[in-house]
């Protein structure tokens, strides 16, 4: 996943979609500029560039001759074009999974590639509040859209509340799917399914309880498969497994995500359990320089429901010292010792919740 360390606020509610909504940006603890103009696509969010642009330092230029709009940025000149899934950094091109489109005679970017792609252009870390963020989920569903945001993930009722029963891994990537690809040719979804791995050896060791994973080799999974380890009745929690990129090197640690807060259709809030999830791992991932963001944000790989679950991006492909720990067998194995304290936290909190 090429995602930055970033500052982000999404509230995200569930309310009726409508044709335009309202977003906060600012760059750093600078004053928020309101963007009201901001129109829905396919249930995304789309900001008129240059509006983006200002209140983040950067400036502008469209190229009406090649149809190319250049973005000045302290990483360097950065090129974006209509339809294009790429957006090129000098010699470098960045997938962008849902490109620029011209709406209403103004060329608009993404929510995603703003707050994951331009943010991990900047010195600063970026604010962004959606004021009016869309129902993403139930319009997925209804428009079809290959069901990415219509997996319903529910935690099987059980009388072991204070425990846990199973555990679903999903292995992030895999074949054609290659990831964030890190100096000499590191992938994510090797770097990834080597932790996946041992941290499965651990809870099977320990905890004497089935673990489910999405992929124990190198191939390729569709969406369903990816959430299949979550479907089996026993499966009490799920954690998803990334790595991250960054333009710059400096930029280091683990990032945990979980789903953005969630009602039902009576408009009741639905608890799902993945921020107690999100906090046993995040205490075991700290250390005394750092403690891992937190964050909630609509990510594909999340789903939705009841079943807890966290996203956690292990560390940075493109900074050198976390690039060696993660491919030396000994550091991701230390990783996933981590990831295993983790779920002991879990279980500790559980029985602490139901004394």
């Amino acid at each position: 996943m090429n995602r930055c360390c970033l500052f982000l606020v999404l509230f995200l509610l569930v309310l009726p979609l409508t044709a335009t909504a309202q977003v906060e940006i600012a760059l750093g603890s600078r004053t928020p500029t309101l963007i009201d103009e901001v129109y829905l696509r396919d249930g995304l969010p789309y900001l008129p560039a240059d509006e983006v642009l200002e209140p983040l330092g950067l400036t502008g230029k469209w190229d009406s001759v090649k149809h190319l709009y250049r973005i000045r940025t302290p990483r360097g000149r950065a090129v974006v074009s209509p339809g294009s899934h790429f957006l090129r950094l000098g010699e470098e091109m960045i997938p962008v999974e849902h490109p620029p489109r011209f709406i209403d005679g103004k060329l608009r970017l993404a929510e995603d590639m703003v707050i994951m792609h331009l943010a991990a252009l900047l010195d600063e870390p970026i604010y962004y509040r959606n004021l009016e963020p869309p129902a993403r989920l139930d319009q997925a569903e209804e428009e079809g859209l290959d069901g990415l945001f219509s997996f319903l993930l529910e935690r099987k009722a059980s009388d072991a509340v204070a425990t846990l029963r199973g555990v679903a891994i999903d292995v992030g990537h895999g074949g054609e799917d290659t990831g964030v690809i890190g100096p000499d040719g590191v992938k994510e979804k090797d770097v990834v399914l080597a932790i996946a791995g041992k941290l499965e050896k651990k809870i099977k060791m320990h905890l004497d309880i089935p673990v489910y994973l999405s992929r124990d080799k190198d191939y390729t999974l569709t969406r369903e498969q990816h959430f299949a380890p979550a479907r089996n009745d026993d499966a009490d929690i799920l954690i998803i497994l990334h790595a991250q990129g960054s333009f710059s090197p400096e930029a280091k640690g683990s990032v945990l995500f979980i789903r953005p807060r969630q009602s039902d259709a009576a408009g009741e809030p639905i608890a799902d359990g993945s921020e107690t999830l999100a906090l046993a791992l995040q205490q075991a991932l700290s250390d005394e320089s750092a403690t891992p963001p937190l964050l909630r944000a609509p990510l594909l790989p999340l789903g939705r429901g009841s079943l807890p679950t966290v996203l956690v991006e292990v560390g940075y492909l493109t900074n050198p010292e976390e690039l060696t720990r993660l491919t030396d067998p000994e550091g991701s194995a230390a990783v996933a010792s981590l990831l295993y304290e983790g779920l002991e936290n879990y279980i500790q909190m559980l029985k602490e919740k139901n004394l």
